[in-house]
C-alpha cells in the first residue's frame, strides 16, 4: 500500500477549506510558509482573542467557543508558536469556571449547522473532554512559547484535568478517555500525579485499542493511534508493536479514490462534512509521516 500525495493535493484543492489547504502545504508538501497558515487562521479569530466561525467544523456559530481553542493551539504548535497563542490563553482564562475547567461550549448565537451536542451543551459546568484536549494542544505550544508556558490559565487547566481524572469512577466516554490519556501524557514531566493517573486510565483501554463511541454512529470507534499518536511516548506502551503497525496500515489504507480521507462520525452539515475530510487528510498524513511510513 502506498500513499498518493498528488491525489491528496488534488483532493485538498477541490474540497478543503483554505486553512487546511495552507496546513497541507506547510506540513505535507513543505512548500508553504508560516505567514500563510496564520493568515488563514485569522479568519476564525474574534476581537476577544478567541476563535469561532466554524473553526470546529460542527460548531459554525461565529462567537468564540471553547471547542475551537484546541484547533487554534494545534495550528500554533505546527508553526512553532505565535503571539496570538498568549491572547487565546487570556480568553480561555476569562471563560474558565471557578474549578479551572472550561465548559463544553458557551452559549451560541446561531444554531445553523451546529451539531446538537454543541448547541445543547451545559454551559455552567466544566468539561473534562474539552479542557483536556485544549490543554494537550496548549502544552505543545508551551514547548516553544514561554508566554504560554507561564500563563496562569495553563496551570488552572492542568490542576482541573488532574483532579477530574483522579475523580473518575468507572470507564469514561470514549472521547473523554482518549483525551484524558493524551492530557496525562502531556503532563508526564510537569505534574507528579500524571504517571499514576495514566496508568489508571490504561485499565479502561482494551488491548486492541478499539473503543466504540457511545452515542456516535454505528461505525464510530476510536483506535490505538487516537490514544497514542506520538511515537516514543508512554501511551504507545499500551499497545503491542503489532497493534500499532496494524493501525498505521489502517490509516494508510484509508485514502479514498478522490485522494482524501474520510471520518466515521456523524455528518452534520454539508460544509462541515467536507471540512472534516480536509482536516482528517492532514491529520492522517502527519501521523504517517511521524511514524516513518510516509517519507516524501
Amino acid at each position: 500500500m502506498s500513499i498518493d500525495l498528488n491525489k491528496a493535493a488534488d483532493f485538498m484543492a477541490r474540497n478543503a477549506r483554505i486553512l487546511d489547504r495552507r496546513r497541507f502545504d506547510f506540513l505535507c508538501s513543505e512548500r508553504g510558509d508560516v505567514e500563510a497558515v496564520i493568515a488563514a487562521l485569522e479568519g476564525y479569530r474574534n476581537p476577544d482573542g478567541g476563535y469561532g466561525w466554524g473553526l470546529e467544523p460542527d460548531l459554525r456559530s461565529p462567537e468564540s467557543q471553547t471547542g475551537a481553542a484546541a484547533h487554534a493551539f494545534e495550528v500554533f504548535a505546527e508553526v512553532g508558536g505565535h503571539p496570538h497563542a498568549v491572547q487565546l490563553c487570556d480568553w480561555l482564562d476569562s471563560v474558565s469556571l471557578p474549578d479551572g475547567g472550561v465548559p463544553f461550549a458557551l452559549p451560541v448565537t446561531s444554531q445553523a449547522g451546529n451539531a446538537p451536542w454543541w448547541s445543547t451543551a451545559d454551559t455552567t459546568v466544566s468539561s473534562l473532554q474539552i479542557t483536556a484536549i485544549t490543554l494537550v494542544a496548549a502544552r505543545r505550544v508551551a514547548e516553544v512559547d514561554p508566554g504560554v508556558a507561564e500563563h496562569p490559565w495553563l496551570e488552572r487547566a492542568t490542576n482541573y484535568c488532574v483532579g477530574s481524572v483522579a475523580a473518575l469512577d468507572g470507564p469514561p466516554h470514549a472521547y473523554i478517555l482518549a483525551f484524558a490519556v493524551r492530557a496525562m501524557d502531556a503532563l508526564q514531566d510537569v505534574h507528579p500525579q500524571a504517571p499514576e493517573l495514566l496508568e489508571g486510565l490504561a485499565a479502561h483501554v482494551p488491548d486492541d485499542g478499539r473503543v466504540q463511541v457511545e452515542g456516535g454512529t454505528e461505525d464510530e470507534y476510536l483506535h490505538p493511534l487516537d490514544f497514542a499518536a506520538v511515537p516514543g511516548r508512554p501511551p504507545r506502551d499500551l499497545f503491542s508493536p503489532e497493534i500499532v503497525a496494524a493501525d498505521l496500515a489502517r490509516l494508510e489504507a484509508g485514502q479514498q479514490e478522490d485522494g482524501g480521507w474520510t471520518v466515521e462520525y456523524a455528518k452534520i452539515s454539508p460544509a462541515g462534512a467536507l471540512e472534516w475530510r480536509g482536516y482528517e487528510t492532514v491529520r492522517v498524513l502527519c501521523a504517517l509521516r511521524a511514524a516513518g511510513v510516509l517519507t516524501s
